[in-house]
């Protein structure tokens, strides 16, 4: 039996995920970072966004595609280039939602088969849906924990103030 559906719901999930762990953020938390070049909350909701709206193309490219190229790209470029320290939590947050679900629906209505088509990714080597899928699931995953970790840093550092 296939692992596609409970993939999905996982993918799915992922914003809401993000927004249980971003609720009452605001002020100095959204800018605290643990350690000098580490990004804030702040900027790790701007790349989110950003990174899902990578995502998208990829997707698209991959469903519609024989064997495209998938191009890597630069996150700290992004995050200084596309100014993620002024960029609003809450609006990368919805933005992250919205580009969410449009993947989502697109990639719920595939067939099964579709998963095992691929493009060429400019770093990683070939890779399919599925990979990609796969990814996308655990980055918002990955930085939901990041998250957590720099919140209870910005208390334990608060509370000692």
């Amino acid at each position: 039996m296939s692992d596609i559906p409970a993939l999905l719901e996982r993918y799915r999930r992922g914003p809401e995920l993000l927004a249980v762990v971003l609720t009452g953020v605001f002020g100095e938390e959204e800018d605290f970072v643990t350690a000098p070049g580490k990004w804030s909350i702040r900027q790790i909701a701007a790349h989110l966004a950003d990174a899902e709206l990578v995502g998208a193309h990829r997707f698209r490219q991959v469903v519609a595609e024989d064997n495209p190229t998938l191009v890597a790209f630069d996150q700290d470029a992004w995050a200084r280039n596309l100014d993620y320290a002024r960029r609003k939590p809450k609006q990368s947050l919805e933005t992250f939602r919205r580009l969410r679900a449009e993947n989502y629906e697109l990639l719920k209505g595939l067939p099964e088969t579709a998963f095992g088509r691929s493009g060429n990714h400019t770093q990683n080597g070939p890779m399919t849906l599925l990979r990609l899928l796969q990814g996308y699931a655990g980055h918002d995953e990955t930085h939901a924990r990041q998250l957590q970790e720099i919140r209870q840093e910005f208390k334990r550092v608060k509370g000692k103030a």
